[in-house]
């Protein structure tokens, strides 16, 4: 057992990833009500020998911190005075990586929204690559990546889809998560 999935069974966690180790992809997570979900989420993919990165306001990547973000695969989010779209950025940096997973939580925000942002879907299917779908369930305790899901180019449709996957977890701090459509 790895020292992740150590750390993870101590906690009373465990961890349920079937989805194949692709080369490429983005990790859809939800709910995303604390920062605990980063850490366990970094756990969980690690504990069966997986790494992925995960995007961060640009404001965190500052020292001593930003070199360490970005050792353990952190990606600067430019906010405000944005040059190029992320969506064109991270789509680039897919079609010129051999391996990259990247975990995405669509709600952007710990606090409550049911305006989940699209752009993980965009850059998908601009990538060509598969969405992994990861749950973090504080009420059961179990970390899951069990799903894919391919987008159609319906960001509404496949929106109220993934939405409809997540209903059924509970995020650290349930009143701040929903799957509500807008």
């Amino acid at each position: 057992m790895s020292l992740s999935g150590f750390i993870l069974k101590i906690a009373g966690w465990t961890v349920e990833i079937t989805v194949p180790d692709y080369p490429k992809c983005i990790i859809c997570v939800a709910p995303h009500t604390s920062n605990w979900d980063f850490i366990l989420g970094k756990l969980a993919y690690a504990s069966v020998g997986r790494k992925a990165g995960f995007l961060m306001k640009e404001s965190w990547f500052f020292w001593p911190l930003g070199p360490i973000f970005r050792s353990i695969g952190g990606v600067p989010v430019e906010r405000g005075r944005k040059t190029r779209s992320l969506v064109d950025v991270l789509v680039e940096k897919f079609k010129t990586s051999d391996r990259l997973c990247l975990a995405i939580t669509p709600e952007g925000t710990r606090s409550r929204t049911s305006k989940w942002h699209t752009g993980f879907l965009e850059i998908a299917r601009q990538a060509n690559i598969p969405i992994e779908l990861g749950a973090i369930d504080f009420k059961t305790k179990r970390i899951t990546i069990t799903d894919t899901f391919t987008p159609t180019g319906d960001n509404e449709a496949d929106m109220k889809q993934i939405k409809q996957y997540y209903r059924g977890f509970t995020g650290k701090n349930p009143n701040n998560f929903s799957t509500d459509n807008n």
